[in-house]
C-alpha cells in the first residue's frame, strides 16, 4: 500500500517517514496582494519550524450559500495569481476545480488538483483530475463514509495515476453543524492513500448565518492537535489576516497571527 505521496523534488507526504506537512492559505484568492502577503507570511513561519508548505486558494467557490456571495477571480485571473504565488516564493500551490473543462488549466499551474467535498463522487471530474497526472487531493464529502472513499480512490487510480490523497473535513451532524470522527484518518489510510485534516472547514457551520455560512474557530487548534495525534500525514488550514473581514469563510478561518504559536504546538506533538 503506498502511503506517501511526493509532491515536488522538496515536499513528500507521508508520516511517520516524512514530517507533519501543511496546506494553508486564503478560502479564496481576494487579490494578488493579499494572495503574496499570506504566502509570505506562512512560507517564514513554516521556514524556521521545518514544516513542508503548500500555498491554497480557490479561484472560484462554486458551492457558496447565496447567489449574492463572492466567489472569487475566476479561472484566468485566479490562476495567474497562483503562479505568481508560486514563482515568487518557490512554493508548490493547490487550488480546486468543479468542472471538467477547468481541469486541463489548473494542471498547467498547480502542484494538486483539489476535488471538492460536494464533488468527490463526480466519476467524470475525478477522472479528468487523475488523466491531468497531478496529485489528486479529494476531500471526502460531508456525506460520505470514510471507508466509502475507497470507491473514489479506484476510480482515479483507473487512470494510471496514484498519486491520490484524501482529506477529512467533517460530516453533517443535523442541520447547518459538522462533526468529526477521527476514526476516518485511520479508515482512508487504509485505501493506501496519506490522509489530510481539514482543521477549518471541520469547524464551519454549514449556512448557519442565512446566507452563509458560520464557524467557530476557537476550535481550530484542539481539533488539529487531536487529528496529529490520530496520525494525519498534513494538516489544511485557511489562514487570514482578518478573518473577520474575509470575503469568503472568515468564521472558520484561523488568524494568521496564531498561526506559528499553534504549529509550533502541532510539530511538537507530531514528534511525540
Amino acid at each position: 500500500m503506498m502511503n506517501s505521496v511526493k509532491i515536488n523534488d522538496n515536499i513528500t507526504i507521508g508520516r511517520p517517514r516524512y514530517p507533519l506537512a501543511l496546506i494553508a492559505g486564503p478560502c479564496v484568492l481576494e487579490s494578488r496582494e493579499l494572495a503574496f502577503a499570506v504566502a509570505g507570511a506562512v512560507a517564514e513561519i513554516c521556514r524556521k519550524l521545518s514544516v513542508p508548505y503548500i500555498f491554497k486558494g480557490s479561484f472560484d467557490k462554486a458551492n457558496r450559500s447565496s447567489i449574492n456571495a463572492f466567489r472569487g477571480p475566476g479561472l484566468e485571473a485566479g490562476l495567474e495569481i497562483l503562479a505568481a504565488v508560486k514563482a515568487e516564493f518557490n512554493l508548490p500551490v493547490t487550488t480546486d476545480v468543479h468542472t471538467i473543462e477547468q481541469v486541463e488549466a489548473a494542471a498547467a499551474v498547480v502542484d494538486i488538483i483539489q476535488i471538492p467535498a460536494f464533488l468527490c463522487r463526480q466519476t467524470d471530474l475525478l477522472l479528468a483530475a487523475g488523466e491531468s497526472g497531478r496529485v489528486v487531493n479529494v476531500k471526502k464529502g460531508q456525506f460520505m463514509a470514510p471507508r466509502d472513499m475507497r470507491h473514489v480512490v479506484g476510480k482515479v487510480a483507473t487512470t494510471g495515476n496514484r498519486k491520490i490523497i484524501l482529506t477529512e473535513r467533517g460530516t453533517t451532524f443535523g442541520y447547518n453543524n459538522l462533526v468529526v470522527d477521527f476514526r476516518s484518518l485511520p479508515l482512508m489510510r487504509a485505501c493506501g492513500t496519506p490522509v489530510i485534516f481539514d482543521a477549518t472547514h471541520s469547524v464551519q457551520l454549514p449556512a448557519a448565518q442565512g446566507d452563509s455560512s458560520g464557524g467557530d474557530r476557537a476550535m481550530i487548534p484542539t481539533l488539529a492537535a487531536a487529528a496529529v495525534s490520530a496520525g494525519a500525514d498534513a494538516l489544511f488550514m485557511e489562514v487570514h489576516p482578518d478573518p473577520d473581514n474575509a470575503l469568503c469563510d472568515g468564521a472558520n478561518s484561523l488568524p494568521l497571527t496564531e498561526l506559528e504559536f499553534l504549529l509550533r504546538r502541532l510539530v511538537a506533538l507530531s514528534e511525540v
